[in-house]
């Protein structure tokens, strides 16, 4: 609970204060211990967008939020930290203020959040939820707009996520893969999904060469999923190398490692064996 001695200004005060202490020490304890420097950084509205791709939007109206839902903001990115503590004395009057007026009693308007997933970013009302935070509420009322993104936003805690979730909507762009194979191929490495993109459109273009006709995208995908990524999938989960890796980072290392063995597009039992036996010479010793 909020500390309370009866003189809602000097609480107020207090309050204001005290978090912008936390945010000092939370900012030095993250260098301390050489923390990304996006950790304690609020999420940007417009960066994630861009990085999910927005389909679509639409207005849920008044509801009650989590305070602890809200990680980000439309145009306040540099006043606030990641839990709403203010970053500068910019701001103090008009926190202090309203702070003020809480501690009254007095009834505040709702916010406007955009919401993406299970994240709420704030449009209008950062000082009330900068308070909300400060005195540990767990709920507040807000306006809703949901924001319909193209790829899932689970998994982003912080802004270093996003150029993962950049490059993987640009993949499935290019490789429109749908239902349980959509979800079936994941890379940890931003940019192995560029290099399975290539991967993918090269296996599409031999493909039509074979057949003689121009196939699309989406059926390309499907057909490299079924015919060329689950047989190497398996290959491999049976010869057990490579567990340490997702089902698609162990198919592009023996899709690479193959084509420097022999310089062909081929899978046969001697080339599976000698990729399981490099892999085993590359793995680390325990």
């Amino acid at each position: 609970m909020a500390r309370d001695t009866g003189f809602p200004a000097a609480d107020a005060e207090n309050d204001f204060t005290r978090q912008r202490r936390r945010a000092d020490v939370a900012r030095l304890v993250g260098w301390l211990r050489r923390q990304p420097d996006d950790v304690n950084t609020i999420l940007p509205f417009d960066e994630v967008v861009a990085a999910l791709g927005k389909v679509g939007e639409r207005h849920l109206g008044l509801q009650v939020i989590r305070v602890e839902t809200i990680v980000g903001s439309v145009d306040r990115t540099r006043d606030f930290d990641r839990f709403f503590r203010p970053t500068s004395a910019r701001i103090r009057e008009r926190w202090q203020r309203l702070a003020a007026a809480q501690r009254r009693g007095e009834a505040m308007p709702p916010i406007q959040v955009y919401r993406i997933g299970g994240m709420h970013f704030v449009v209008d009302g950062h000082h009330r939820v900068s308070i909300a935070f400060a005195m540990h509420r767990t709920s507040i009322d807000a306006v809703v707009t949901e924001i319909i993104t193209r790829i899932s936003p689970e998994g982003i805690t912080r802004r270093g996520d996003l150029l993962i979730k950049d490059h993987r909507r640009i993949f499935l762009s290019r490789v429109p893969l749908v239902g349980r194979a959509r979800e079936a191929v994941q890379v940890t490495d931003p940019f192995d999904y560029a290099q399975l993109s290539e991967s993918v459109e090269a296996w599409g273009f031999r493909l039509m060469q074979e057949v003689g006709e121009f196939v699309d995208r989406g059926t390309v995908a499907r057909r490299w999923f079924g015919e060329e990524y689950l047989p190497v999938v398996r290959m491999v989960r049976a010869a057990e190398i490579l567990e340490d890796r997702t089902d698609a980072e162990a198919y592009l290392w023996m899709s690479r490692e193959r084509y420097r063995l022999v310089r062909e597009h081929v899978w046969n039992d001697e080339i599976v064996s000698e990729l399981r036996q490099q892999a085993l010479r590359k793995a680390p010793k325990q």
